[in-house]
């Protein structure tokens, strides 16, 4: 199979033909659903066949979404749209399917990247991050603090570990 940069701009556009899909749709037809009678679909409330979609929120960021589905989700959250190096990472993320590793192992880096933009951003606006707290270094402390001393020995051990190595490389 190609990846999907290999492909033609078109075909990345075009919906999954569900017809090729072993067991897609399989619950499509009213009489043969098997969940009758435990769920007696005619009594809930707007989730019979002719359903119709919700109006779409409107999009004043850019949203990315899914290649298996022809249009975004009714409603999305906003709060922080893509943007910098990690932004285009999650945009390349979204070049390949959910179902292809390259997909997460994008989104999980661009969420790295995310974190050091955001700690260089924070440190271009001449304030320090508070590290311990924005970890959760309290919460860790009251509700499990044998985890709390294990990362700290742990971290204090790399910590010293390091300085001994740059020390002993200085000479």
């Amino acid at each position: 199979m190609s990846r999907p940069s290999e492909l033609p701009q078109q075909s990345r556009r075009v919906p999954v033909d569900t017809s090729q899909i072993a067991g897609w749709g399989v619950d499509a037809d009213p009489d043969n659903d098997p969940t009758y009678p435990m769920r007696d679909r005619s009594k809930d409330d707007g989730l019979s066949l002719d359903w119709q979609r919700p109006a779409d929120q409107p999009q004043t960021v850019e949203v990315l979404h899914s290649i298996e589905y022809a249009h975004s989700p009714a409603v999305f959250g906003s709060a922080v749209p893509p943007r910098g190096l990690s932004g285009m990472i999650r945009r390349a993320a979204f070049r390949w399917s959910e179902s292809n590793l390259v997909h997460w192992l994008l989104l999980m880096g661009a969420d790295r990247i995310d974190v050091a933009e955001g700690v260089l951003h924070d440190l271009s606006r001449g304030k320090l991050p508070n590290v311990p707290a924005e970890m959760g270094a309290r919460a860790e402390w009251r509700h499990n603090r044998k985890g709390f001393v294990v990362k700290a020995g742990v971290a204090l051990a790399l910590t010293a570990g390091a300085v001994a190595l740059l020390r002993r490389n200085g000479r």
